[in-house]
């Protein structure tokens, strides 16, 4: 049975995985991109994740921090993931989808890109972020589901992942992230 489960859950990730890298390359290079852009311009890249999400949303962002294949300097990319206490003050008042809104209003500009990672559903507080972000004039990006409910949902870059399964939405998403910082980091210290 236990191989059974592990050939089953090989097959779902090549079956998804292969196919969708191939057909958004370009997107996937334009992301890159315009990373790129960003850190040259001075602006920083803000990372957004609810739940589960947020600890793949820390995980990106650290990697941009520190390194990821070479020895360079730090990236600005900054998680909002991790303060669990604006996270309770936000909650015992009833605001908890305020908690990136109000942290890109604190600290985002318009030379920023914010970063949204979701599953098959956004949360309150994706949504308010993403509204944020637009106010400031930040360039937005959503990698989710393509089973996601985006009828309300304006982003400048969409990429949607063809499954609907947890386990391979939290692991192509951070296969992604990781593609995105690898390209980033050859980009700009030639490798």
């Amino acid at each position: 049975m236990t191989q059974d489960k592990i050939s089953a859950a090989i097959t779902q990730q090549v079956t998804i995985l292969d196919p969708f890298l191939i057909n958004q390359k370009p997107l996937l290079n334009s992301l890159a991109e315009h990373l790129v852009a960003t850190f040259h311009q001075g602006g920083r890249l803000f990372l957004i994740g609810s739940g589960p999400f947020g600890a793949i949303a820390g995980l990106i962002g650290q990697t941009f921090l520190h390194r990821q294949t070479l020895e360079r300097p730090a990236l600005p990319a900054i998680a909002l993931t991790n303060d669990a206490g604006l996270a309770t003050f936000l909650a015992s008042d009833d605001l908890g989808s305020q908690l990136f809104s109000r942290q890109l209003r604190a600290l985002a500009s318009s030379q920023d890109t914010v970063l949204v990672l979701a599953g098959t559903n956004l949360s309150p507080a994706d949504r308010e972020a993403l509204g944020a972000a637009r106010q400031l004039g930040c360039r937005t990006i959503l990698i989710t589901s393509e089973q996601a409910e985006l009828a309300d949902i304006r982003t400048d870059i969409s990429l949607s992942l063809p499954s609907d399964s947890m386990p391979r939405l939290l692991e192509n998403t951070l296969f992604i992230g990781n593609l995105l910082c690898a390209l980033v980091e050859g980009e700009l210290f030639g490798i």
